[in-house]
């Protein structure tokens, strides 16, 4: 019996990219042999957290490109290409050879590298290329000295699993297929994909060409669906075939199947994810991660000997069909894929926990082999009896409990037992086919056929203007080419007539959306009325010339850039630097033009990462808007950033957030953060391909429907700040301030007051006042914080309360909510006692403000009636086209500057306070006159300058505030500080 192993477990370190790079990121990783650690940022002399694998590879730095573009070490740290080859995939084609299956994973954050470890780029190959070459090269010397009853095959499949659906790459008209493909059960093989391709090759170009072409499929219905990529799986299998006479001359067939699979990005999320969201177990989208981390802690649980543990792999999809991998017949290696920065600390952190569990698992792999004549026998069996089941209708089964009868269970029977025979079938002809015929074949079915269309592309490439598509995942990008011949080239949707010559599909591509002509080498564009084109950012109106590289997008979710080829020759020739365009790069371009982003030098961290989120976000709020508009749902969204100051807090960092906007003229809107939108966005996207697969239950109940959010949910209306310092000098406070959103508009005022008080409550005498705060430590300090009454909030506004804490507080304390009115009078009181004024609490009355959160529910004019939209019919293309921009509305502030609107408060305060101490000034001098001095002492100027009451009669503020009282009933709160 074969013994147990443990996964191999390897981790890979990239070089800063070029955004860290320009913002000087702090390295955080090192590793020294196979060891690696991790430092936090944000204490960088702190002891560093240490992992240890099978292999740890520092790809970072020490290399040197050679003239073909191969990165090549420089010194004896660098791991290149090659080196990870021979030390993981030689391991994997070894074992392919002996029959073994085998498992290679990649896991880690978009853009950590994951696809240049398993794929590379040009001269730099990674494992799968390498690899599929190797085996060919491995082949083809075996054939030469191979006997006749010695023969190799080798066959393909690619699928995708996204949103829990299965689809099957390597044949298009699969991708539309509703729910996807079926994931069966083999009683001996485990979880397969119900017909899926698998195509036999015949060399390394045959396999290149089949998963470029799988890629192009990838792309092309991921931008149709308006899909995000990075949170896709995408599955290769390369099953190897071996037939060989053994010792004895007996007839011997050999298979592994290798699985090499690229894990959907690691996305960043906030610890809260989408907490308070109604809808966040909804979507499926992220179901499949998630369930792969609690079967990859099951399975060591199980390997460290912990028992009755349940490992969960029908929980997702991709566990389903990875079951032999994690558990099962497969010698499994894992490659994670490290970010070298400080601004993914989080993330890098998260991935290496991830593999540090993952090496306990074990497997237990054995040779796949058998006699080749029993196999063609048992085969031969197992049709026979399905094709006598299937003819006498002896598909036997206890109807379910309420199934009347069970005859659509038994139908799906019968047609899961046809299609079990027709793969039989399959695996018997396959069985039975000589190399000979099998390469006749090929070539008669177009397998050659491929690569040489291919070729043909490269070289119209070299001399016809083109666009090549951009694509948040690199192994996407550039997949899709569209050439621009001499002449008027039309650019539509599929329900075009004639068919254009250019066809995009998907959101808001119009049935004519656009003309591009080619004139003597000079290509322009010109929009139809309604279509929504940008070029370098900006929306254009009227025809346009386009330039080399220019970027341009169609609708909100087909980016694409412009080759020209003699004006990148020209360009070459003169010695200019041509620097190729990429998904972020024109993504920063469009925040750029919509004001979202400044371009500058030196951004801090914090920035960085807002500049990742809006890069992230801007093409998502876009897509969201379209479908809102397609489907009648009456709400559109906007991009907006939301400052700590804006929500409430002292300290923190700038957020990306989203503003839903009701359309129905009641004024109403509503705030998600980053994580409850995207989790939103995934929920549209499932409902909209309903849609446009024609379901006709595409749309589900208002409590379901991701575009719909109740009217009373709270919201925060706006916060203002209290200033302490006069409670400091036991000086009552009575203030009407301000109350401004995220914005900085004015959403009306609040009436304040901070009453400095005796023990039992009430207001100290007008000449008790402190000179000096610190003559307050280690005494008792007694005061009120009053809330009278809001006035002028929103009109919309239904309902409202406050909520604010003080000093030390965890909770926060909350006024009583106030319906009907827009004026409420809230008559909070809050009774304070601090037992022992610490240095602490002095700073704080010092130096520190009152935050008050003033929060409400909105009216429920909404009243959305059930929309009625008609699905839409298959093949029958965009039901109409132009779209608003989904971050239509008021400029937001740049990156760069999005806390001018709080420093502008900040200095109106300051301001107001100015004005305040002038007059205590002239109330002062005023006073000193009427006692007969004709000069002020310097010391009183200073202390009135402060905001201090000089010795004497103390200076009062407009008003005291008499008693409170109300209790509790009245919204009044009593609480004591230690």
């Amino acid at each position: 019996m074969a013994a147990a192993e443990n996964v191999k477990v390897a981790v890979r370190v990239r070089p800063f990219n070029s955004r860290e790079t320009a913002r000087n990121a702090t390295l955080i990783i090192a590793m020294n042999g196979n060891s690696t650690e991790i430092k936090n940022p944000e204490d960088l002399n702190s002891e560093p957290k240490r992992f240890a694998f099978d292999h740890s590879y520092w790809s970072h730095s020490e290399y040197n490109e050679r003239s073909d573009g191969y990165l090549e070490a420089s010194g004896s740290k660098y791991a290149d290409q090659q080196r990870v080859f021979d030390d993981l995939g030689r391991g994997v084609l070894d074992n392919a050879w002996k029959g073994y299956n085998c498992s290679l994973f990649a896991y880690g954050q978009t853009g950590s590298g994951k696809s240049y470890s398993m794929v590379g780029y040009g001269s730099n190959k990674g494992i799968v290329p390498i690899f599929c070459d190797e085996i060919f090269k491995g082949i083809e010397e075996k054939r030469k000295t191979a006997g006749k009853d010695e023969d190799y095959q080798v066959s393909l499949s690619m699928l995708e699993i996204y949103n829990e659906q299965v689809r099957d790459l390597l044949n298009a008209k699969s991708m539309t297929v509703k729910g996807g493909l079926k994931v069966r059960q083999h009683p001996s093989k485990g979880f397969y994909v119900e017909n899926l391709t698998a195509c036999g090759v015949n060399s390394y170009k045959e396999i290149d060409g089949k998963i470029n072409d799988g890629t192009r499929n990838r792309t092309v219905a991921a931008t149709n669906m308006n899909a995000t990529s990075s949170r896709a799986h995408t599955i290769v299998a390369i099953t190897f075939t071996q037939k060989q006479p053994n010792e004895t001359g007996q007839s011997m067939t050999r298979t592994s199947t290798v699985n090499l699979v690229d894990l959907a990005g690691s996305e960043r999320a906030d610890s809260t994810g989408a907490t308070g969201d109604r809808l966040k177990e909804g979507s499926a989208i992220n179901q499949s991660l998630s369930s792969l981390g609690n079967v990859i802690k099951a399975l060591a649980d199980q390997s460290m000997g912990k028992k009755k543990v349940v490992v969960p792999y029908r929980d997702s999809t991709l566990t389903r069909l990875l079951q032999n991998a994690l558990g099962g017949n497969s010698k499994t290696i894992m490659i994670a894929a490290l970010s070298p920065a400080d601004i993914n600390y989080e993330e890098t952190l998260s991935t290496l926990r991830f593999a540090d569990r993952a090496k306990a698992i074990k497997t237990t792999a054995t040779i796949n082999e058998s006699p080749t004549d029993k196999l063609i026998r048992e085969l031969r069996e197992e049709n026979a009896k399905l094709m006598e089941m299937l003819k006498s209708g002896g598909v036997v089964m206890a109807p379910a409990a309420g199934s009347g009868g069970g005859s659509e269970e038994i139908e799906e029977m019968k047609r899961q037992m046809e299609e079990e025979l027709r793969k039989k079938e399959e695996e018997l002809e396959n069985l039975t086919k000589s190399y000979e015929q099998r390469m006749a074949e090929s070539a008669q079915s177009g397998g050659s056929g491929t690569v040489q269309m291919h070729q043909k592309e490269e070289g119209d490439k070299k001399v016809i203007p083109h666009f090549w598509n951009l694509n948040e995942d690199p192994a996407l990008t550039g997949m899709i080419v569209h050439f621009i011949k001499p002449g008027k080239n039309r650019l539509g949707n599929k329900t075009a007539s004639p068919p254009p010559e250019i066809q995009l599909n998907g959101l808001s591509i119009q049935k004519d959306h656009c003309e591009i002509t080619n004139k003597d080498g000079n290509v322009a564009i010109k929009p139809s009325p309604s279509a929504q084109i940008m070029i370098n950012g900006a929306k254009i109106t009227k025809e346009t010339k386009l330039s080399h590289n220019d970027r341009v997008s169609f609708g909100p979710n087909h980016l694409y850039v412009f080759h020209h080829p003699q004006d990148y020759a020209k360009k070459v020739n003169a010695g200019e630097k041509v620097d190729t365009p990429t998904f972020d790069t024109a993504q920063e371009e469009i925040a750029k033009q919509s004001g979202l982003m400044t371009a500058s030098d030196g951004t801090s961290k914090d920035d960085l990462l807002l500049q990742e989120d809006l890069i992230q976000m801007l093409p998502m709020v876009g897509e969201a808007t379209a479908m809102a508009e397609e489907l009648k749902k009456g709400v559109k969204f906007e991009i907006t950033l939301v400052s700590p100051q804006a929500r409430g807090q002292k300290d923190g960092k700038t957020e990306v957030m989203v503003k839903m906007i009701a359309l129905d003229g009641s004024g109403n809107d509503w705030l998600w953060d980053r994580n409850k939108f995207i989790n939103r966005k995934f929920l549209m996207q499932e409902m909209y391909q309903n849609y446009v697969e024609g379901d006709a239950d595409w749309d589900v109940p208002q409590d379901k429907d991701p575009f719909w959010e109740p009217a009373d949910v709270e919201k925060l209306i706006g916060t203002t700040h209290v200033l302490l310092q006069s409670m400091a000098y036991n000086i009552d406070l009575e203030e009407n301030l301000v109350i401004s959103d995220y914005k900085g508009n004015d959403q009306g005022h609040l009436d304040v007051a901070v009453v400095p008080c005796t023990k039992d409550f009430t207001p100290v005498p007008e000449d008790d006042f402190v000179e000096d705060p610190k003559e307050l430590k280690g005494k008792p300090v007694y005061c009120k914080i009053v809330i009278k009454s809001a006035r002028g909030l929103p009109s919309n506004i239904d309902k409202s309360f406050c909520r604010y804490k003080f000093y030390l507080d965890k909770d926060y304390t909350q006024t009583k909510e106030i319906a009907g009115t827009i004026n409420p009078d809230f008559q909070h009181e809050n009774k304070i006692t601090v037992k022992s004024a610490t240095e602490q609490f002095i700073e704080y009355l010092n130096s520190e403000s009152l935050y008050i959160e003033v929060w409400g529910r909105q009216k429920d004019r909404m009243g959305r009636e059930k929309t009625v939209v008609a699905p839409k019919a298959k093949d029958k293309g965009d039901k109409k086209g132009g779209v608003s921009n989904g971050n239509a509305g008021a400029p937001l502030p740049p990156i760069g500057d999005n806390k001018a609107k709080e420093e502008a408060n900040m200095y109106k305060k300051q301001a107001a306070e100015s004005d305040k101490k002038l007059t205590s000034i002239n109330d002062y001098l005023k006073k000193r006159k009427a006692m007969g001095h004709d000069a002020m002492r310097m010391e009183d100027v200073e202390a009135l300058l402060a905001g201090r009451v000089p010795p004497g009669r103390p200076v009062q503020t407009p008003a005291t505030i008499q008693g409170g009282g109300g209790g509790e009933a009245d919204g009044s709160k009593a609480c004591t500080i230690q």
